[in-house]
């Protein structure tokens, strides 16, 4: 519970943190698959495939996407933040192992391009910035969650190392019971061995005295021979 309550508390402090952070919007032109147009680029610090995912997402959220190597294509996007009338959306996203940009062409139409100025372009601008901040903070929130996943599989680690070596006290505790119980075995019978070594020394005394008399008996009838 400790472990949450901090992780909940960590989460909350990334989320300010990272709502604070400043995202750099500018307009820009792009050729996108021949066809030249007019933009807002965005840069996002992270890994970027997973930015391009979650850009990808986000598209998906304005209507149906098609995509080839990191170009992507809204036909009829419903923005109506931007425009209450489908957009033509055009985007491309070159991603590297530390960051993505992003390119954005908001089409209102015959070629009619958002730019700085124009109605939508406050909108498109803030679209992007708030993606930015979403994306950052998911990160940071895997990172942690990642992180905390670490930490779990550790202590589960120690934990089944702990049972293990509690069981191994317990076999330990058996097995020195059962050589206890051995010794003490062994002492008796190595008690009554000596004992069958004294009743043997007084058995073979007795067979040896049988054995004189016995000797003595043969030649006393041997000395009767007429």
């Amino acid at each position: 519970m400790k472990i949450a309550a901090s992780l909940i508390g960590f989460i909350g402090l990334l989320a300010l943190t990272t709502s604070a952070i400043a995202q750099t919007v500018y307009a820009g032109e792009s050729t996108i698959e021949k066809t030249k147009a007019s933009g807002l680029y965005l840069t996002v610090q992270g890994d970027g495939r997973q930015i391009e995912k979650d850009w990808e997402n986000q598209l998906k959220t304005y209507g149906r996407v098609t995509a080839s190597r990191g170009t992507y294509r809204v036909p009829n996007a419903d923005i109506q933040a931007i425009s209450p009338e489908p957009i033509n959306l055009m985007s491309t996203v070159k991603s590297s192992r530390t960051s993505a940009t992003i390119f954005a062409a908001f089409d209102l139409g015959s070629g009619t391009f958002v730019t700085p100025g124009s109605s939508g372009y406050s909108a498109a601008e803030q679209l992007l910035k708030t993606f930015a901040s979403g994306s950052l903070f998911g990160q940071e929130v895997r990172t942690v969650e990642g992180s905390f996943d670490e930490a779990q599989k550790n202590h589960q680690k120690m934990a089944k190392t702990g049972e293990r070596l509690q069981r191994e006290i317990e076999q330990n505790a058996k097995e020195k019971e059962r050589l206890l119980k051995r010794i003490e075995d062994n002492a008796k019978e190595l008690e009554q061995l000596q004992k069958d070594i004294e009743t043997n020394k007084t058995d073979q005394t007795n067979a040896l005295t049988e054995l004189e008399n016995r000797k003595k008996n043969v030649e006393a009838v041997k000395a009767k021979k007429p």
